[in-house]
């Protein structure tokens, strides 16, 4: 049954409106004044407000306005004793579905009712559709359909609608931030701001005036007014990263932050209160740290409400092709180069590396070899030498990104280059030959 609330200071007009809107089979719900009003929304779920734009404690025309910010999908129907155009056309542009003269047009009100319950219907199917489409959607950021990456999207999609503080855990590159953006975006602060920072990125004062913002004139260099990146997120969400690296003074304001919603900027002496959904991702490990008294445990258990441990990209290797294939499609719009496929053994040789650096790294190789790449097709020729040629003495393979590794590949191309002249090879290179053949001992070439 679709809800009304009547909202005037007439309680015989009210009376009768009421009985009349009964008739209709609506429930009705009645208020004296504004005060009254804001307590029975927050009671009930109401679908259509008429309300008279004269009450003892307000003006409906500016009421209209803060209710359709606090309850976007209901609809507003100004009622007046004396119309006025200023009136009528400021309660249009506060959000009011309509404005209407008491006795000259009460046959309007029923059929305005019916319409007005119409757009509330359909505002809140609109929502509920974009709802379900940004879940959705927010989650296709995610490439994979490995059984322990699927478990950890459905936890993910479980504590979205909430506003749960999330822990992202796992190592360095297995992808915590995009987890986090879609997290965010499947949560109804979706359409707000999401800000992301690395609280390894910056040193302890610079990452406190980043984090809280500061006053003018509260330090050296404090020119003018800095909002913080937690006022920035405001109603929306911030993604703290490496959290585990987080000095002991910021740990104690975060965790006032979480218990309060409030924090003190530098240079202030009263509070700033912001409503924000916080997600914190580290590869450390954080008992370890509390034990080691270099993390606060309090401000632990506040952060792990809800943890979702990100696997390895060696812990799913079924998505390695799905990755590269999507990362090579990315790279050749970028370099502006037709790459149709990836070779079964360029798959191969991505599915047997270890990925110590993760889908960070694989990136980082994939974009290597389309630069690398002038046919349609990425081979195995174009993947760093190590990943061509793994070791076979259970040795552990170098980075791919490694300086040893470039040096390497130097190496075997040159040698390459010169047929196996070793004495042609150490003048290109510009060294000497026992130092060449020290090198290709080093390296096992």
């Amino acid at each position: 049954m679709k809800k009304i609330l009547i909202v005037d200071d007439e309680e015989k007009l009210r009376g009768l409106m009421a009985r009349v809107i009964k008739l209709e089979g609506f429930e009705v719900i009645e208020a004296g004044d504004i005060k009254t009003a804001w307590k029975k929304l927050d009671q009930s779920d109401i679908d259509v407000v008429l309300c008279d734009v004269k009450l003892p404690d307000g003006n409906g025309v500016e009421f209209s306005k803060a209710l359709k910010e606090k309850y976007p999908l209901l609809e507003v129907i100004l009622l007046t004793a004396y119309g006025n155009i200023p009136d009528g056309v400021q309660a249009i542009k506060n959000g009011a579905f309509d404005y209407i003269t008491k006795g000259d047009d009460n046959n309007k009100i029923i059929p305005l009712l019916y319409k007005a319950i119409e757009k509330t219907e359909l505002n809140r199917r609109v929502v509920s559709l974009e709802k379900q489409l940004g879940e959705r959607r927010s989650f296709d950021a995610i490439i994979g359909k490995s059984k322990n990456l699927l478990a950890c999207i459905d936890l993910a999609r479980r504590v979205a609608p909430t506003d749960t503080t999330v822990l992202l855990l796992g190592e360095t590159g297995t992808g915590k931030e995009v987890f986090a953006q879609s997290i965010h975006q499947a949560s109804n602060r979706g359409k707000k701001s999401f800000v992301a920072i690395n609280c390894s990125a910056f040193g302890k004062d610079l990452l406190e005036s980043e984090m809280f913002g500061h006053k003018a004139g509260a330090f050296t260099g404090a020119v003018r007014d800095k909002k913080g990146l937690f006022e920035e997120a405001n109603n929306g969400t911030i993604f703290l990263d490496e959290i585990g690296e987080l000095a002991p003074e910021l740990q104690a304001k975060l965790l006032r932050v979480l218990e309060s919603g409030e924090f003190i900027k530098i240079g202030e002496t009263h509070p700033t209160k912001v409503n924000v959904r916080v997600i914190a991702a580290t590869h450390r490990d954080l008992p370890k740290q509390i034990e080691a008294g270099e993390f606060r445990s309090d401000l632990f258990y506040r952060l792990s409400v809800f943890q979702i441990t990100l696997p390895a990209l060696r812990e799913r290797t079924a998505d390695i092709a799905a990755l590269a294939n999507s990362f090579a499609t990315q790279f050749a719009l970028k370099t502006n180069k037709k790459i149709t496929a990836l070779s079964p053994g360029f798959i191969q040789a991505l599915e047997k590396n270890p990925w110590n650096g993760n889908i960070r790294e694989l990136k980082n190789v994939i974009e290597r070899s389309v630069i690398l790449t002038d046919g349609p097709v990425l081979d195995i020729e174009s993947l760093p030498f190590e990943m061509q040629h793994p070791r076979q003495d259970g040795g552990k393979n170098m980075s791919a990104f490694s300086l040893a590794s470039s040096e390497k590949l130097h190496l075997q191309k040159v040698l390459n280059y010169t047929n196996g002249n070793k004495a042609e090879a150490a003048r290109l290179l510009e060294i000497g030959i026992a130092t060449l053949y020290r090198k290709i001992d080093e390296y096992k070439l």
